[in-house]
């Protein structure tokens, strides 16, 4: 007699191992106390024994881990004997009168083929299939039978079995960053190294690497002592049994367990995505042939886009190119793509520590990361995952799967920190120094992984990164006051009088009376809101804030400015007006070239034209030159042109070719927009960013002068500046000076625009010259028209 009440208590492989010879005894009693039926003359005679029927465990009991109270799945199978139902009903009903839990069936091998091959959880679970009893061959036949039906029916049930898991992710939530997550069928969960074995055996998959069945184990141990605690049959890991199950398990506290759940349920979601993404591309269709060619797209220095992801190029040189993971890692997320697999384990063995203080190009590319958005999250979480991340920012282990106890919060402290930067890569069109709001946001609550209040501690720690990060000494002060009162805005909104000028005097003296700083802590607040759940961040909690950030503002005297001041902000690539020894080349253009930090500084001379820094932008974009600054200065007749530059692919400009270029452009006989519409077909441009563009005037807008200052805020794309300037010149205005700068994923542009008749720009003229820069951020690239210089 089975002693059910004993078996909680036994480990997984002991439970496994009485169970099976109780279950072998129940068989073994069903068939000899079963007589068979009477033979009919000429039939075959009876058979007795157990040929031609066998037990067999599917499911957790199929893979050697039933928890404690779990369900006992067993199918009966057998050849066609008669008396089947009669030697099932003889092992059915003693499980039953143990008072376990039992899903049966009865099916011949046929039958449980035909099942497999429509029913995908069906067919799942036989992939389990484990002798237990009776005719071993037969059971050995039920497995070859089953496993060669799910291989042949794999392009049709491996996308159920995707949409299935894709909606209990929806249904139950994600296992890493739930406070009582269901252990089994949180996407994350059991199911999930279930599911893995199952596309493996399907062959579309390897089997699931070592950390993912570490993973598997871990949650396995966690449920069996969450099981046998409670006495019953749950897989919700509920606050009160955290605690004691941790310290059953060896563990400090529920934190410290609730952690290392979390960073199991990340990994095995982590290869469950990128398993089912190669399950997705090996069944699509591809045509035929012999020799396919696969496309190879460049995307940045060192990686290239192929078959729908971003590999290393062949002349990539990861050992020596401390830049080349961030690198790759921004184009990615900026072309809504993921590192190929192999390329992330390549980086992660072979790239070299980063040099402190970062060099400008890495910061730059870690900016485009963050100001990404949503495509970000996924690549972040492959870094993460293959340790790049901590590498980065040591800081980053102390917070990484934590978590967090208060029910506001949906994530864990890592994950609130990127939903953040997320959600302020929405915003960086409201702020001056978007780069600082998306370094904020990232930073803002590292203080959670050292005890203290997190406020104070992340001050410390958000200063030394952001100096590692090689950022000026101000904007390491911005960063670190952006940390330290993170929370000043939207405390003292609902916890206090807005409308008490006390009130407004102290969120003044404690910011220091910075607007820049106010304007920044505004958009955090909005961002960690959003990034914490929708009651942390309510239309009411918004009004609150935005009236307090006003009356501020109004305290403050100013509100904050876009109009260009003289210089670029600090974190911008820096331009310099030093007088430069041009080189000169006929038809009065002259080209200079200087190696600085993070590329070239270009300083290109030439005859004052209509359309002129069109040209300019029109030549750098087609010889495949990122523009991070530029600055143009018109006196006399002739302008001086300075752009800091970097090259998309790593070829350095060479100055005769920039001024055969600029000459022909300026002659007519180089058709820029035809060229560049060619170069868009041989290289996609990046995804334009969710948020609309924004453009403002400022000073002729009120004044009515003829000189006007027209501000373009839009995410970055190759040849952007000279679609904007071509778009200006299209619409009869001049560009007289400008400032460009570019932070992290987007433009913010500001042109000095005149009418050459010397009219004032009126507001007409400034809707159509609206409409024409918005179509130009959306990829318009407007042709040269009769009268004017190619643009």
């Amino acid at each position: 007699m089975l002693d059910t009440e004993s078996l909680p208590a036994l480990s997984r492989a002991r439970r496994g191992e009485v169970l099976d010879e109780w279950l072998a005894g129940l068989l073994a009693d069903a068939v000899a106390g079963t007589p068979p039926p009477r033979s009919r003359r000429g039939a075959e005679p009876p058979r007795t024994g157990t040929d031609g029927v066998a037990l067999v465990a599917v499911g957790s009991l199929g893979r050697g881990e039933l928890p404690p109270y779990g369900d006992l799945d067993l199918v009966l199978v057998h050849d066609g004997r008669p008396e089947i139902a009669a030697i099932a009903d003889a092992v059915w009903y003693p499980i039953w009168d143990a008072g376990l839990r039992l899903d049966h069936s009865v099916r011949t091998v046929p039958e449980a083929v035909g099942v497999a091959s429509t029913d995908v959880k069906a067919g799942l679970g036989l992939l389990d299939a484990r002798f237990v009893a009776g005719d071993a061959g037969l059971a050995a036949a039920l497995r070859t039978a089953t496993r060669g039906s799910w291989r042949q029916s794999a392009s049709r049930l491996l996308p159920q079995l995707r949409d299935l898991r894709r909606g209990r992710a929806r249904q139950v939530g994600e296992l890493a960053f739930l406070l009582e997550p269901d252990l089994k069928e949180a996407y994350g969960g059991l199911r999930e190294g279930q599911v893995l074995r199952g596309v493996a055996a399907a062959q579309l998959a390897d089997e699931p690497p070592a950390e993912a069945e570490a993973a598997y184990t871990l949650l396995l141990d966690v449920r069996d002592e969450l099981r046998r605690r409670s006495g019953r049959p749950t897989d919700v890991f509920v606050r009160q049994e955290q605690r004691p199950v941790a310290i059953t398990l060896g563990l400090a506290d529920e934190d410290t367990l609730l952690r290392e759940v979390s960073l199991a349920g990340r990994r095995l979601a982590f290869v469950a995505d990128e398993t089912w993404r190669r399950v997705e591309a090996a069944l699509v269709r591809r045509p035929r042939g012999r020799y396919r060619r696969v496309r190879r797209e460049p995307l940045a220095e060192g990686v290239v886009r192929q078959g729908g992801e971003v590999v290393l190029a062949r002349d990539a040189t990861p050992a020596t190119d401390p830049g080349l993971v961030l690198r790759g890692a921004a184009a990615a997320a900026r072309a809504d793509l993921l590192l190929s697999p192999y390329t992330l384990k390549v980086l992660a063995v072979h790239s070299p520590p980063v040099p402190e203080p970062w060099p400008s190009e890495v910061r730059w590319s870690f900016l485009r990361l963050l100001a990404s958005g949503r495509s970000a999250v996924p690549v972040l979480e492959q870094l993460d995952q293959e340790g790049l991340l901590a590498r980065l920012l040591p800081e980053w282990d102390r917070v990484r799967s934590l978590p967090q106890r208060h029910p506001w919060h949906r994530y864990t402290v890592d994950r609130h920190l990127v939903e953040a930067a997320t959600a302020a890569a929405e915003l960086t069109r409201d702020v001056d120094r978007p780069d600082l709001l998306l370094v904020g946001a990232l930073l803002h609550d590292i203080g959670k992984g050292w005890p203290g209040d997190h406020s104070e501690v992340g001050e410390a720690i958000g200063a030394a990164i952001a100096t590692r990060m090689g950022f000026s000494a101000p904007d390491v002060a911005t960063v670190a006051a952006m940390v330290r009162h993170h929370l000043l805005l939207p405390d003292t909104a609902t916890r206090r009088d807005i409308d008490d000028p006390a009130t407004v005097d102290r969120v003044a003296a404690t910011i220091g009376h910075d607007p820049a700083l106010l304007q920044l802590l505004h958009a955090l607040a909005q961002a960690d809101g959003a990034a914490t759940s929708t009651s942390a961040w309510s239309p009411w909690k918004a009004h609150l804030v935005a009236a307090l950030v006003a009356r501020v503002q109004g305290r403050l005297g100013a509100v904050p400015t876009h109009e260009p001041g003289p210089v670029l902000h600090p974190a911008a690539p820096q331009v310099s007006t030093a007088p430069m020894d041009l080189p000169g080349a006929p038809g009065g253009v002259t080209v200079g070239i200087e190696d600085v930090a993070d590329g070239q500084q270009i300083t290109i001379g030439a005859p004052d034209r209509p359309g002129l820094f069109s040209a300019l932008a029109g030549v750098l974009a087609l010889n495949q030159l990122d523009v991070r600054a530029a600055k143009i200065n018109v006196a006399g007749g002739s302008a001086v042109a300075v752009f800091a530059v970097r090259p998309r692919f790593g070829r350095a400009p060479v100055p005769t070719i920039l001024a055969d270029a600029v000459r022909a452009a300026l002659e007519g006989t180089l058709p820029l927009a035809a060229r560049l519409r060619q170069r868009e077909a041989d290289y996609r441009q990046d995804d334009s960013r969710a948020a609309p563009p924004r453009i403002s005037w400022h000073d002729g807008e009120a004044s009515g002068e003829e000189t006007g200052i027209v501000e373009v805020r839009a995410g970055d794309r190759a040849g952007l500046l000279y679609r904007l300037t071509a778009a200006l010149a299209a619409e009869g205005l001049d560009v007289t000076s400008a400032r460009i700068e570019t932070l992290g994923a987007d433009a913010a542009d500001h042109f000095y625009v005149s009418d050459p008749s010397g009219t004032p720009i009126d507001a007409e003229q400034r809707a159509r010259v609206e409409a024409a820069l918005v179509a130009a951020t959306r990829g318009a690239v407007p042709d040269p028209t009769p009268g004017n210089t190619p643009r």
